[in-house]
Order: structure tokens, then sequence, then C-alpha cells
């Protein structure tokens, strides 16, 4: 599935994964985040529930994933790389923006993201 992620005047598309989890995180499509910093190389922001379990958690990311934190409700968008490994449980990727996740760096502190389906 498409999404599309909006930040201010940051637009950016992004595919979800074929996992239980980016399935039932399409299902709360659409949704507006305030999405906070974390060591300046993430946005993260609370979900209205818990995703289904699904997808294999992982503990690394690359620029322009989307991650759930379980059990949640958590989701984060890496749009910097510091080298640190994410500690247990690990995250699990919904999946990934298609170029571009670097501008939130222009965003210090909260910011609302509003994040829809586009197809």
């Amino acid at each position: 599935m498409r999404i599309r992620l909006t930040a201010g005047e940051t637009v950016l598309n992004a595919t979800l994964d074929d996992n239980a989890a980016a399935r039932d995180f399409a299902s709360l499509l659409p949704l507006t985040l305030q999405m906070n910093d974390l060591l300046k190389r993430e946005k993260y922001g609370h979900l209205p529930r818990s995703l289904a379990a699904g997808g294999t958690p992982q503990f690394s990311y690359e620029i322009g994933h989307i991650a759930y934190w379980s059990p949640g409700p958590d989701i984060a968008i890496f749009y910097d790389h510091d080298g640190q490994s994410i500690p247990a449980p690990g995250i699990v990727i919904l999946g990934e923006i298609d170029s571009g996740a670097d501008a939130f760096k222009k965003y210090d502190g909260t910011v609302a993201v509003t994040i829809e389906a586009v197809d």
C-alpha cells in the first residue's frame, strides 16, 4: 500500500510492507500524529491503539524506515542515523519512505504529521 506523510510543507511518499502490523497500521489511516524528536534521528508519535503482532523484530534501522515499537503504541520515522542499535524488544518495520526522509531534520521538537493512504 502506498501512503503519503505530510508535515508542514513537507510531503513524502512511502510504501507499507506486507506484514500484519503494517496492515493493521493501514486500517487506522488517515490519522494525524503529534510527533516528537528522539536523539536527533527519529520522530515518534503515539498511535490511538497498539497494532496487531506481525513482522520480524529488528534491532537496526535505515533512514526512511517507518517502524512500530512493540508493544507500542508508538511509531517512529527515522530521518538520520547515529550508528546506535535499537534496544529490546526491537522494532517492526511498517514501511519505507521513497526519498527525502531527511526533511524531518528541519522540524525541531514536535511536528504534526498527517499519514494517509494514496491507493
